[in-house]
């Protein structure tokens, strides 16, 4: 086999870029549409006629201009770690456009081959594009291929590998921008080559270029380099901002994009696409798009899309959910029936199986609901979302593109606020980010969908999609209400206009959906087999040691043997009866003298303004360190001390005949554990991306405080009303 081909993948966002790699290595980088899913570049490898090849798929990116982090990742990758060949990406059906990112690879003189993708979208529209006389013209080679399926692929590859034994290296291409900027870049380049500025990176023209476009990464460069021929290059800059300003009332950046653009035209009118059909035809997305995104349709499609979503998740996995629900009662009284009373029993039973089992029990929940919504993302819908609710969220003070970190965060539930919160990243405004930032946890993520479907299934069964279905409501509003808290308080400035691309529908593949499927149910099996098992023991630990008083540990056998000495048949109900009861009150004294049990009592004064008790405390403690632990946490407290029972119960049914616990107490601990502190992850993060642990701990800080004045206020009016 030959030396390997170092390759990188790069075009527009929904070109269809991370398809293509995926049919090639195999990886299973997700697809979808939205900031934050491919921000680093991702490597995989294929082999094609004995040939090597090492493929990176950079973020998709509309240009080479560093205002984006996905802009900046795919610049440094091109130009620092210098791809034998770049598979320029371009999606036929809308060749204009994806022209520009075109453009600019020629300007740097990049060996290129461009894959003409989704050509048979292009012929289903009408339009025929001429693969041939496009290579002619642009000086490089260009494949119709169709990545979904795979067609045109092997051509493809055949010709990269052709194209890089070759030893050819192209020329940057020369575009000309008009007489100003060709003027100034005329005097500019002799300067840039005289002192080396960046040549040994960049063509000196490009450099000019990218000077004038006022570009921060490239004159932090520069004047790395040599500050003082960077600060003349600058004067000529400045002269022609201010000429330009003075004449046309533009920029450089400006009087350069309509330039290449113009560029472009010119490549179009040389009959590259031709139109079979005539007349103003509506493309089938278009037509969709003209009921889904209706004013007055759209919301109410979408809100019957997403009830529709719930109800499928919970009818579907009902079968499921008792199945595990009944494996794990027959793990406990299994593991019950073969040890000995003891601790090791206690810690098998009541923080393993009880705590792990519980967060696994609703793995089939969790399944569905991610299929559904990955048929939803494959589908394209996801962006139709994020354009509707791009109306509101300006009213709130908050950018368009702060869509989707929502929807990413659990907007749709069971998503997860860390990559919400890193897809910030591309909000420009720094005000705008931040309130992004603070108020994405708000969202219902895949940590907190299993503990809402637990309240929700133990108090309101007849109704979970409904009741599921308006705790995404409620959390979306209460997200937007608090952005708009922040924005007029301690983020106050203005809202920046958005422009957000809809690709075209598509029909989601099964081998894609079942990919995202168990794609995102491993991740939740895998952390509850690891981050959760681990804290699941250690607060099993909490809630046990140090254990009762010799005294009370004496009184309690003291009572067991005087039940025996008194009941005329030992063996009998009444005296197993009486055991069980006595044993369940040595175990509730256990576990209040627990070093959790304290904590939790220690709180209790103030948890009990919103109905919650102390047990309930230690599960909201643990669920600071990820939200699925309170459902863990809640299963050990409510079994330790039940070990012996013959039929073991599920955690829902104990909730549900517990006299602590009414549909009003529920409602209260649903809305705090909906809103208060992220989990602990979700907080190093937002300290990373806003660069200040202030933030952070003002998240953890105003979020609580929010959550628990809900609850409080929630628990008081019912009660009020006698709905408990």
């Amino acid at each position: 086999m030959d030396t390997v081909i170092n390759i990188a993948l790069a075009g527009n966002p929904n070109a269809g870029k991370t398809t293509l790699f995926n049919y090639l290595t195999g990886l299973r980088q997700h697809v979808g549409n939205y900031p934050g899913i491919t921000v680093e570049h991702i490597q995989g490898c294929c082999l094609h006629n004995q040939q090597g090849l090492s493929i990176v798929d950079l973020p998709g990116t509309y240009s080479l201009t560093a205002y984006s982090s996905e802009e900046l990742v795919a610049r440094d990758y091109l130009i620092n770690e210098k791809p034998q060949i770049v598979i320029n990406i371009v999606d036929a059906s809308n060749l204009e456009r994806n022209l520009y990112l075109t453009c600019q690879f020629l300007e740097l003189g990049i060996p290129l081959v461009i894959a003409l993708n989704m050509i048979d979208v292009a012929e289903n529209r009408g339009l025929l594009v001429d693969a041939e006389k496009l290579s002619e013209i642009l000086k490089v080679p260009v494949v119709p291929i169709v990545a979904r399926s795979g067609k045109g692929v092997d051509h493809l590859l055949d010709t990269v590998i052709a194209a890089t034994q070759s030893g050819v290296t192209p020329e940057p291409a020369f575009l000309r921008y008009g007489s100003d900027i060709d003027e100034a870049l005329s005097e500019m380049v002799p300067i840039i080559n005289k002192h080396a500025l960046l040549t040994d990176i960049y063509p000196a023209r490009w450099t000019g270029v990218k000077l004038l476009e006022n570009d921060e990464q490239v004159y932090e460069k520069s004047t790395a380099v040599n500050p003082e021929a960077t600060q003349e290059l600058k004067k000529y800059c400045a002269q022609v901002t201010g000429h330009l300003q003075q004449t046309a009332g533009v920029y450089p950046e400006a009087v350069i994009a309509d330039h290449r653009y113009g560029f472009i035209k010119s490549i179009m009118r040389q009959h590259i696409v031709t139109e079979k059909f005539v007349g103003d035809r509506l493309y089938t997305s278009d037509r969709i798009d003209k009921i889904v995104t209706h004013r007055v349709l759209g919301p109410l499609i979408m809100a019957s899309i997403l009830f529709g979503l719930y109800a499928f998740t919970f009818s579907s996995s009902t079968f499921l959910v008792e199945l595990f629900a009944s494996f794990f009662a027959l793990l406990s009284s299994t593991v019950d029936s073969v040890l000995a009373d003891g601790p090791l029993k206690s810690m098998l039973i009541s923080g393993v199986i009880d705590g792990v089992g519980g967060v696994l029990g609703f793995v089939p929940i969790i399944m569905f609901m991610f299929f559904g919504i990955a048929i939803l993302e494959d589908s394209g819908y996801l962006a139709r979302v994020a354009f509707m609710m791009d109306r509101i969220f300006h009213a709130f003070g908050l950018h368009g593109s702060s869509v989707m970190p929502f929807i990413i965060s659990g907007g749709i539930a069971g998503g997860c606020a860390v990559p919400g919160v890193m897809a910030t990243r591309t909000l420009r405004s720094p005000k705008e980010r931040m309130a992004t930032l603070l108020t994405v946890p708000f969202m219902n993520c895949g940590a907190k969908l299993p503990v809402l479907t637990l309240l929700i299934g133990a108090f309101f069964a007849d109704h979970q999609a409904r009741y599921m279905f308006l705790a995404t409501v409620i959390s979306w509003i209460v997200a937007l209400c608090a952005a708009k808290f922040l924005r007029m308080t301690v983020l106050r400035g203005e809202s920046t206009p958005f422009v957000m691309e809809l690709p075209p529908y598509r029909f989601p593949t099964i081998n894609g959906l079942v990919i995202h499927t168990w794609e995102r149910t491993w991740q939740y099996i895998k952390k509850a087999g690891t981050v959760i098992l681990g804290i699941s023991v250690l607060l099993w630990a909490m809630m046990t040691y140090p254990g009762l008083p010799e005294d009370q540990v004496t009184s309690f056998a003291q009572k067991r043997q005087q039940i025996i000495q008194q009941s005329d048949q030992p063996a009998g109900e009444p005296t197993t009866k009486a055991l069980h009861a006595l044993n369940a009150e040595q175990a509730a004294a256990g576990l209040r003298h627990s070093i959790a049990g304290r904590i939790g009592i220690a709180l209790e004064p103030a948890s009990q303004l919103a109905g919650i008790d102390w047990r309930t405390n230690i599960a909201l403690l643990g669920g600071f360190a990820a939200k699925e632990v309170i459902i863990s946490t809640l299963g050990t407290a409510y079994s330790i001390g039940d070990i012996a029972t013959e039929e073991p119960t599920s955690l829902t049914r104990r909730l549900a005949s517990d006299p602590a616990w009414n549909p009003v107490v529920a409602l209260a601990v649903l809305l705090f554990i909906m809103f208060y502190a992220p989990c602990f992850v979700t907080v190093i993060c937002i300290a990373k991306e806003s660069g200040s642990w202030k933030w952070a701990f003002f998240s953890m800080a105003f979020n609580t405080a929010f959550a628990f004045i809900m609850a409080v206020t929630v628990y008081q009016i019912g009660m009020l009303l006698n709905l408990g």
